[in-house]
């Protein structure tokens, strides 16, 4: 992607002028601009001078880098049985080839349309797909990113069918019409030789035969070609005498046809779940027909008809009876059979049955000759949602164990984490304890599709990225350089009770769908302490041990609920707490209808959890192991709000977590709730602003109305009102009315999708009003102020702090930042007994839109690290003193007494970013990210030694701001946000890395460092590689001369447009590609680079001389018809003499 001088020109003004603005943001239509004011408090001033900052706009650049998982909505396969590589088309247009792990490459058509089919020029580095806007295109493998060389777009046919014989550079492409067309695969241009539907058939069929369903040459002699149509018609032309050889016909449509290797046979699959067998000598009639699952009929008559037998494979063994492979066939009175494919192998039959459709399949043989035994060793099946390989070699049919990270789908992705450059060790860690639970019973041979070549780049720090699913399960990946294997899979469905059949509206759950969808995660690598909040209301604290253990688990439960008010006052200490509401309550309708917010028995529910926890001992494998589970529980009625932030500190032992409501702060390791207050409970006396006009209010409606495609940011969650509850208030219940109006059921999250509300005068008018809802807990009724972020950090809490303190930075959906002061127990073996003391601070500070997140940088302007403790096993053999004893890093890189006598504190919410200068508190810079849309995500990242803030918008830009200064490095328009899917996983981490959820079944990782960028060819893997074509094998002297046509076959002579002459321009229009010179830039180097370039070359030096030749040729005849013009005019005055002139 090009970049403009723009940006160095927005470095140079923030360098020459530190006070000041600068608007206009980055050119991008953003909005942005910064805001540098002047003045200067204590010692905040000073420190802007000293800091140098070493990132500019040259160190960014915006590319993707590998895309993984499942091709999402496949519908073609192909495979390359010399190169062993694998390629899957997609309804989106989307090519994934595949070949060892390592080689993964994604190409996309730019028109979108899906791809029909797929051929390999077998052994040549190139591959060509069509697709269903009828244009053929050759793609060009022997560079590391493939390009598109030629495209043949039809104008007036549908392709249907195309069929590339081995080692030819003539396709032969069926249309709807029931035409075949010719093209060469070299030029890319069509030959004028057409075979025609009306000259294929005989003259007295009255009826079309319908689009050409199957091409194919005859093993036994090129020369033929065998025409399947849907409606039962085979036709054997010969391409020389251009007349059909036979005709056959069956009254059942054709699907598919298969040769037998020695070209004497077919056989074709049907509709009505029939194979029948063709014998070229006599083509009246098949001499086979069997229905495989049909059931015999007792009387003798022709067995029931079945499900149509969507393609058939007919190979043969030199050894062995031949093997018939087809999908589909099953009998209609088994509805709920799953699908499924059938092995013939002589006399057995062998069904196996798929989780998924089956959308295509090929049988991988020895040979790429189709006139020699086949010798089928594996089928490979595309599924709708899986792909497997079938081992052919044994006798039970298993499958190969699958190398590619194709399961990431399993349940569906629910929220994603990204950790780059993380300890080492980690990753050995658990794959040691997850090897554990690898499945058995699969093929002792090695994976079947191996080709391509894959080494490990200059890129060498280890990568962990962390998804989510919607089934409770969590899985850890090592993504190290730019390849993804899984290492290890938690699943935290297992510390609950399973819900019994019919219990549903009886019980307290407040989701119909996935109860346990993992919902937001929060992982210490450095403590291994991993968190996990659930979509029922629940945080789940998790230890890791090399041990297993059996034990009980520890649970607590917190009442979390704020108070009604109509009237927000200025003075919002002037309320009493707790006072009785519900006559205040509007009266408003439920979204969903049928609600669980009375039980059966018609008692309110009240202080019950939506979840029960196994109250017997559990036995935890080696890994994570719940070490204590958090959970929010209904209040007067009404069911507890959706967690909306989620952090935890493994040297303070503690974990907090908000939602709409308010916040609560757990003591993970004395196993008690230290604070459950509501939100507005926080400020406590230090309000510092007028409430009325700037919270929601009671009569606006939010939106319900939730359309997929669109999107809003989800930090901050309209919900619930409900009385405020601290924890030492958990007697004041059932003070609501029963009238209360009833919760909306919360949406499955695995379909979690969040729409754009319509923006009105009244959300315009207040800047400190939320802009969007989400859809996983909205409802038509008040909005509160949630908590949307959450940062434990070691920092200056009041203005005359000398020293740094442990603190809790709460940021809320209304853009408030609040610190509440943490007081720890001096020493360690106090931990365990004093309690830990969490007060406001008072200090409060204020941005616009939903605070998203915290960082902090020392004076020097280096992030400083989280307290974290360092990994000690909970459950280690050896219990002595020494090997308990907690050892805590308090502050990294620095140590407390380099800290200096300030530090930054860098903010960002949805729509901008401050860095205030603390203990003085004063807003050192301001940026204002976004006025017309907001930010999804924001993370502070380290890259190249430094750091920056990156932020990823809902108008799909992709945003990076230097720190401590907020200067402009990056803007680019990278990625509409289509969905929730994609605002739901987007997430950016160190060095210059990010991803998110491109499909349901895929991740899409990319780069924004312009190192990495550069870097990006040596870390992909090779597509080509040089193999032999292997010989074909002596047919022997007799088999010459009486197995084929013995004549041998020039489809150049035949095809060529000296013979046939040129097609039609109307019927086709050929279009060059961008894989030339260009693209072959990025090839592989040495030898294969320069073959490709030297081909490439002759190609264009061909076209140049052909070019030649045709001005030569008009040139010569121009000038031949001046020589006649000029003998002419001599012989007419040849004998004139010059006065009769």
């Amino acid at each position: 992607m090009k970049k403009f001088n723009f940006r160095k020109v927005l470095d140079g003004l923030t360098a020459a002028s530190p006070v000041g603005s600068s608007g206009g943001g980055s050119g991008s239509g953003a909005g942005g601009g910064s805001v540098h004011p002047g003045g200067t408090a204590g010692a905040a001033g000073t420190p802007r001078e000293e800091i140098q900052e070493t990132l500019t706009s040259d160190y960014f650049q915006i590319c993707k880098t590998v895309r993984h998982g499942f091709p999402y909505l496949p519908t073609a396969l192909a495979f390359d049985p010399v190169q062993k590589i694998l390629a899957i088309g997609t309804r989106t247009g989307a090519i994934r080839i595949l070949g060892r792990p390592g080689v993964d490459c994604y190409c996309q058509h730019e028109s979108g349309a899906a791809v029909l089919q797929l051929q390999f020029l077998i052994n040549e580095g190139a591959l060509v797909s069509a697709c269903a806007d009828d244009a053929l295109h050759l793609w060009n493998l022997r560079q590391k990113r493939p390009a598109i060389l030629h495209s043949l777009k039809f104008n007036r046919e549908r392709i249907t069918y195309c069929h590339l014989p081995f080692q030819s550079k003539w396709l032969y492409v069926g249309t709807e019409r029931g035409n075949t067309h010719i093209v060469n695969i070299e030029s890319f241009i069509l030959s004028g030789y057409v075979i025609m539907w009306n000259k294929a058939i005989e003259l007295s069929t009255k009826t079309h035969p319908g689009p050409v369903v199957h091409l194919s040459d005859s093993p036994r002699d090129e020369g033929k070609l065998l025409i399947g149509y849907e409606n039962g018609t085979i036709v054997f032309w010969d391409l020389r005498s251009k007349r059909a050889d036979l005709r056959a016909y069956y009254d059942e449509a054709i699907h598919s046809v298969a040769w037998h290797h020695e070209g004497k046979q077919f056989m074709c699959s049907h509709s009505d779940g029939s194979l029948t067998l063709w014998n070229l000598k006599s083509p009246n009639r098949p001499f086979q027909t069997t229905i495989p699952h049909g059931k015999v009929q007792r009387d003798g008559k022709k067995p029931e008809s079945c499900k149509p037998i969507l393609k058939v494979e007919y190979k043969t063994c030199k050894n062995s009876e031949p093997f018939v492979i087809f999908s589909g066939g099953l009998s209609y009175d088994k509805p709920c059979r799953r699908p499924s494919l059938t092995i013939m192998h002589g006399k057995a039959i062998t069904v196996l049955e798929m989780d998924h459709p089956i959308v295509d399949f090929l049988t991988l043989c020895e040979t790429p000759y189709p006139n020699e035994f086949q010798e089928p060793y594996a089928v490979v099946v595309l599924l709708e949602k899986d792909l497997i390989v079938v081992d052919l070699t044994q006798s039970n049919f298993p499958i190969f164990e699958n190398p590619y990270p194709i399961d990431i789908h399993e349940s569906p992705v629910t929220c994603t984490e990204y950790f780059a450059d993380c300890p080492p060790d980690l990753i050995p860690v658990l794959y040691s304890v997850g090897a554990k639970h690898k499945k058995q019973g699969y093929s002792n041979k090695e994976w079947p599709i191996n080709g391509g070549a894959w080494n490990l780049g200059a890129q060498t720090y280890p990568e962990i990225i962390i998804t989510g699913h919607a089934d409770g399960s969590v899985k850890f990946w090592d993504a190290s350089a730019i390849t993804l294997q899984m290492l290890y899979k938690l699943k935290t469905s297992k510390v609950f009770e399973k819900q019994k059949v019919g219990e549903g509206k009886a019980t307290a759950e407040i989701v119909e769908e996935d109860p346990f969808a993992v919902q937001m995660m929060y992982w210490c690598p450095e403590s291994r302490i991993f968190c996990v909040a659930g979509v029922s209301a629940y945080v789940i604290v998790y230890r890791f041990s090399k041990h297993e253990v059996n034990t009980e688990i520890a649970s607590l439960e917190v009442r979390l609920q704020c108070e009604v008010e109509d009237i927000i006052t200025p003075e919002p200490e002037t309320n009493p707490p707790f006072t009785d509401a519900s006559s205040q309550l509007p009266s408003l309708k439920s979204l969903s209808g049928s609600t669980n917010t009375v039980a059966c028995e018609g008692t309110m529910k009240d202080s019950i959890p939506c979840l029960s926890v196994k109250a017997r001992p559990v036995r935890m494998p080696p890994g994570y192991q719940a070490d204590l589970i958090i959970q929010l529980v209904w209040v007067d009625g009404e069911p507890p709000q959706q967690i909306t932030s989620l952090a935890v500190n493994s040297a303070y032992g503690l974990v907090a977590f908000g939602n709409c409501n308010g916040l609560a702060v757990v003591d993970f390791m004395q196993k008690t709730v230290l604070l459950s207050m509501g939100t507005l409970d926080l400020y406590g006396s230090s309000d510092p602003y007028q409430r009325q006009p700037r919270s929601p209010r009671k009569s606006r409606q939010f939106a319900a109305d939730h359309v997929n495609g669109h999107c809003t940011s989800p930090t901050s969650q309209s919900c619930s009102s409900g009385k405020r509850f601290s924890s030492a208030d958990v007697s004041r219940a059932n003070r609501r009315g029963p009238g209360r109006p009833p919760f909306r059921k919360a949406q499955s999250a695995a379909c979690m999708e969040i729409s754009l509300p319509v923006t009105t005068e009244e959300n315009r008018e207040n800047s400190f009003s939320r802009s969007r809802s989400s859809s996983v807990s909205s409802i038509d009724r008040d909005s509160k102020e949630a908590i949307t972020a959450l940062y434990f950090m070691e920092s200056f809490a009041r203005k005359n702090d000398s020293a740094v303190s442990s603190c809790l930075w709460v940021g809320t959906g209304l853009g408030m930042v609040i610190i509440l002061s943490l007081n720890l127990p001096a020493s360690d073996d106090l931990r365990q007994s004093d309690p830990v003391m969490v007060s406001p601070s008072g200090t409060i500070l204020t941005l616009k839109g939903a605070v998203l997140t915290f960082a902090c940088l020392d004076c020097m302007g280096t992030l400083t690290h989280r307290p974290y403790e360092v990994w000690r096993d909970p459950h280690s053999a050896d219990d002595g003193d020494k090997t308990r004893k907690r050892k805590l890093v308090m502050h990294s890189p620095s140590s407390s007494q380099d800290m200096g006598d300030h530090q930054f504190a860098v903010i960002c919410s949805e729509k901008q970013a401050k860095v205030f200068s603390l203990p003085s508190q004063t807003c050192l810079y301001v940026h204002n990210i976004t006025e017309t849309s907001f930010l999804l995500r924001a993370d502070v990242v380290t890259l190249c030694n430094s750091v920056c803030l990156a932020c990823f918008c809902a108008n799909g830009h992709i945003m990076t701001l230097s720190l401590p200064s907020l200067r402009p490095l990056l803007d680019i328009n990278y990625l509409p946000v289509t969905d929730m899917r994609i605002a739901r996983t987007f997430c950016f981490t160190n060095e210059g890395q990010a991803l998110y959820l491109s499909s349901p079944t895929e991740i899409q990782r990319l780069t924004y460092s312009q190192e990495m960028c550069d870097n990006l060819q040596d870390m992909l893997g090779d597509l080509f590689t040089p193999v032999e074509t292997p010989e074909a094998q002596n047919r022997g002297f007799l088999k010459g001369l009486f197995g084929g046509s013995g004549q041998a076959f020039d489809r150049e002579e035949l095809f060529g447009e000296a013979t046939a002459g040129k097609a039609s321009r109307s019927l086709a229009q050929h279009i060059p590609g961008s894989g030339g010179i260009e693209g072959v830039r990025g090839a592989a180097g040495g030898v294969i680079g320069d073959l490709t370039r030297a081909r490439i070359a002759l190609d264009e030096r061909g076209q140049k001389l052909g070019e030649l030749d045709e001005r030569t040729a008009s040139m010569m005849a121009s000038a031949e018809a001046f020589s006649k013009h000029a003998h002419e005019v001599m012989l007419k005055y040849k004998d004139k003499k010059w006065y009769q002139f």
